[in-house]
């Protein structure tokens, strides 16, 4: 009887305790019962009391929470105020009429969100540096990463055709976020072919395939493009129709080699500026040589402003280009970059486990629990110095740009800031990672890793965000 007793002290509190926890996720706890795999946490940061758990510790695919990790590790290792640099560099000077004996090189500085309106700034710059002409070459320097290894099946067909423009491909030379951009606009004439222009210059670079009909006032609007790779050239293919009185539209889709494209549009652009390149226009992995020096230079946003983009828009190409810039040895790959994460987070008290293949989340190798999301939330919460830029990349329910998130009470869309993931194969993978407030002002994470099976439905966002926004906003209330 004693050895009974004794058992059933020891059973009793865990059975007391499970209820407790199982409690705080109510709703959220009913996907298991549709065979997903299910990782949850919610804890309280002032005193690290766990409102509610569901295998806390469970390893599980997060897919774009992922960019929370690199938004962490890119503030780590920079600072909120960091900008990347972008800079034309030659070992010549141009002489007294503007000509430049030698090449041009542009030394790809890794930006994210270089535009081409940076693009035309830097060419100013060296028109106003008094260069005319370059007898040489055009030189687009991809030395820090580039072309980078595709390890993800969009990516790796992108370098032959895509419909798509968030399967762009990698290099410290790209821009406009490795997309070519086309603008389709209405024919004054139903029955007459659409106009289509490229969107950031006025000579033609992109090739452009062009069956879109334009058809009657309110007839509608339905294109169709893909980007293929035709005899070593990108050609945008077009059609479908374009109402007479519709806005003209602006495509986009990712380019087979972004350095490429950028030696296209950069020369395009020094063309029209009146800077004549004899050599044309080239790639290269070697850095820029020693002697070599600054002609004109801009620099990009600074990194709170590239890591809300980043976030908020879930933008892989950028998540991926600062989990590159991670890398302080030359020709990184996104392996490398991944690894630069890991050792940030080794550094998280009570993290645990953690695989990362990239930043972006698109590798569905990459591992974490929502413990481990939990606990890197509290690592930030606690450095005064970077916990605003963190918080400012993730989105409230009511004021995000992401409007499939705007559901549940007014009390879940006004006192949560939160992160998702989305991968639909090769398992559907549906995970949130965020803060809360409480009623009574207290700070609060939660992270939920939802992961399907090749036997589960399909898991919309509905039935995670309902569920999930009735159990936070009885966490929120009861505290």
């Amino acid at each position: 009887m004693r050895r009974l007793f004794r058992l059933a002290a020891l059973i009793l509190p865990l059975t007391l305790a499970m209820p407790v926890q199982a409690a705080g996720f109510d709703s959220v706890s009913r996907l298991t019962d549709k065979g997903f795999h299910l990782s949850a946490e919610a804890r309280l940061l002032d005193d690290d009391s766990v409102l509610a758990a569901i295998e806390p510790e469970r390893q599980l695919s997060p897919a774009s929470v992922s960019k929370s990790y690199l938004a962490a590790a890119a503030l780590d290792r920079w600072g909120p105020q960091h900008r990347f640099t972008t800079r034309l560099v030659s070992e010549a000077r141009p002489d007294a009429e503007g000509v430049l004996h030698g090449d041009l090189i542009l030394d790809g500085g890794g930006e994210p969100a270089l535009t081409t309106e940076d693009l035309w700034r830097l060419v100013q710059r060296l028109y106003q540096a008094g260069v005319r002409e370059v007898s040489g070459r055009l030189l687009v320097s991809q030395w820090r990463f580039g072309p980078v290894e595709c390890i993800t099946t969009d990516r790796c067909e992108a370098r032959e055709r895509t419909r798509h423009a968030y399967s762009a491909l990698l290099s410290s030379a790209g821009v406009n976020y490795g997309n070519w951009c086309v603008n389709v606009a209405p024919a004054e004439v139903p029955g007459e072919p659409a106009n289509v222009t490229g969107c950031d210059s006025q000579a033609a670079i992109l090739a452009i395939d062009n069956r879109v009909v334009t058809r009657p006032d309110n007839s509608g609007t339905q294109i169709s493009a893909e980007r293929v790779t035709r005899d070593g050239r990108d050609v945008m293919l077009l059609s479908g129709q374009i109402s007479t009185n519709a806005h003209p539209r602006d495509i986009y889709r990712a380019s087979s080699d972004p350095a490429d494209q950028m030696a296209l549009t950069l020369l395009a652009m020094l063309d029209q500026s009146g800077i004549t390149v004899t050599g044309g226009a080239d790639t290269t992995q070697a850095s820029p040589p020693p002697a070599a020096a600054t002609l004109a230079a801009v620099d990009g946003k600074p990194l709170q402003e590239l890591l809300l983009r980043a976030m908020h828009y879930s933008n892989n190409y950028m998540a991926d280009m600062l989990t590159l810039n991670l890398v302080e040895t030359p020709r990184a790959d996104l392996r490398s970059g991944g690894a630069a994460i890991e050792a940030f987070v080794a550094g998280i008290p009570d993290h645990g486990p953690v695989t990362l293949l990239s930043g972006s989340g698109l590798t569905p190798e990459n591992r974490t629990s929502a413990r481990g999301a939990n606990a890197l939330l509290d690592s930030l919460y606690h450095r005064p110095s970077l916990f605003p830029s963190f918080a400012a990349t993730l989105q409230s329910p009511a004021n995000g740009v992401m409007r499939f998130i705007r559901r549940g009470s007014d009390t879940f869309q006004r006192h949560v800031m939160l992160k998702t993931g989305t991968l639909n194969q090769p398992v559907t993978v549906r995970a949130v990672s965020g803060y809360f407030r409480t009623a009574s002002g207290r700070w609060g994470a939660f992270s939920v890793l939802v992961n399907g099976t090749g036997s589960t439905p399909y898991l919309s966002w509905p039935e995670v965000l309902d569920p999930l926004a009735l159990d936070l906003e009885q966490m929120i209330d009861n505290h």
